[in-house]
């Protein structure tokens, strides 16, 4: 082959909600272009092709079966575009199952899609060669302990078994069809405020949101005139507290209902510092116990996919691009003069934005980024190119969500394109 094309994480398949694919028309179009290429080219799709995890019914190829049911105009263009090109899939940890039963190897082949049950595989692009991985065992929570065997599964199958196929189950019981979305949420850490951002803005009762939101809005506000009040009680500054008071007087009825919330706001807050300062002794004298005992401390900066590419590089010389994904954060960083490429997700993607005022819970912004890169050699040497498949990004964000928060500015761009000389 002399150009390859990469895109990966695209989690196709699940429990009732998590069947939807949002960009399904979007990947059709794009293997319908490669299908058209005069290139001597290959799609390889490094990991989680297929929501193989998120399957809690059904077992065996039964799931399979499963997706040529849902999915068949998929599946039709895949066998159209595998005649034309070569498709390889490489199991990632949300379909491990492919790295674990010889069966999925003659069915995707039916498809012309060829499935390398290894954790890494290579392809030579010119000179050079490109090294091509999943990621998932640099992340301890779903690193494969003995690959290629069904029963080794890590955490994050636990995970995914109880939470993120559940979620699917019950999504459609919401007022709004959000739950199924989880499984885009990253990085993990993010679900609980993920979560409490989705109740208060769509699935508290309107009335107990409404009412609330005055004394949210207002908490900061509220702050501030505390500081005032002390300021007076001190007898350091008088004047800024009989200013505040006049103006709010002078609201008349307005004026009384803002004296109110603000009341009801320096009554929390005198609560909270009350209970905050046994809490932080006791919480400080625990996380003390605890680094004693070498179960608490700080670790130190890493990220292990660098750590990983170096240690590739180091071993191959001859290896130009690092190229995997599993973190759904599209990336391309120069490392020791090579590229370590991170082909990202097609999965909707949620960018958290505090609100302007207040302490309301931060918006989740929902948005697509539909990203491939294409690597090919030239006599400068191995050219990494990038770009996007359109899509709008979604416009599911109540009119409350957008008053309050600004949209967030898209991460980092990526180069159009990156040569790493020979």
């Amino acid at each position: 082959m002399t150009t390859y094309y990469f895109i990966s994480d695209l989690h196709i398949g699940g429990d009732e909600q998590l069947r939807e694919v949002q960009f399904e028309a979007e990947l059709i179009g794009f293997l319908e272009r490669l299908e058209a290429t005069d290139e001597d080219a290959e799609l390889i799709i490094n990991g989680d092709t297929f929501g193989l995890w998120e399957f809690t019914e059904l077992e065996g190829m039964a799931k399979f079966d499963a997706l040529l049911e849902r999915y068949p105009e998929l599946f039709e263009q895949f066998r159209a575009t595998g005649k034309e090109i070569q498709i390889t899939v490489i199991p990632g940890n949300h379909d491990y199952e492919l790295a674990a039963y010889d069966d999925y190897v003659d069915r995707l082949a039916e498809w012309n899609v060829a499935l390398e049950q290894n954790i890494a595989i290579t392809r030579s692009v010119g000179d050079r060669d490109i090294w091509i991985e999943h990621g998932m065992q640099e992340d301890r929570n779903n690193r494969i302990p003995d690959y290629g065997n069904p029963y080794a599964n890590p955490l994050g199958y636990f995970v995914n078994r109880h939470f993120t196929s559940k979620a699917g189950q019950l999504s459609g019981r919401g007022r709004y069809n959000w739950l199924k979305d989880i499984q885009s949420v990253t990085p993990m850490e993010r679900i609980p405020e993920w979560l409490v951002s989705n109740y208060f803005y769509r699935e508290m009762n309107p009335l107990l949101r409404y009412a609330s939101l005055p004394f949210l809005l207002m908490f900061n506000v509220s702050i501030g005139y505390l500081l005032l009040v002390l300021l007076d009680l001190t007898g350091l500054w008088s004047t800024p507290l009989e200013a505040v008071h006049s103006a709010i007087v002078g609201l008349g009825v307005v004026g009384s209902i803002l004296d109110a919330v603000i009341a009801v706001n320096l009554t929390v807050v005198t609560l909270l510092v009350l209970v905050s300062i046994p809490l932080y002794v006791y919480v400080r004298d625990v996380r003390t116990t605890l680094t004693r005992f070498g179960l608490f401390g700080e670790p130190a900066e890493r990220d292990p996919y660098v750590e990983r590419a170096r240690s590739v590089f180091a071993a191959n010389p001859d290896v130009a691009a690092f190229v995997y994904g599993h973190t759904h954060r599209v990336s391309l960083r120069r490392i020791d003069g090579r590229a370590l490429v991170n082909t990202g997700t097609w999965l909707k993607r949620f960018t958290p934005a505090a609100t302007w005022v207040g302490i309301l819970p931060p918006v989740f912004h929902p948005s697509f980024r539909l990203s491939y890169f294409r690597i090919t050699a030239s006599e400068d040497g191995v050219v990494i190119q990038y770009d996007e498949v359109a899509k709008a990004n979604p416009t599911e964000l109540s009119a409350l969500e957008r008053l309050l928060s600004k949209r967030p500015d898209r991460t980092a761009e990526i180069p159009d394109e990156t040569v790493i000389e020979r």
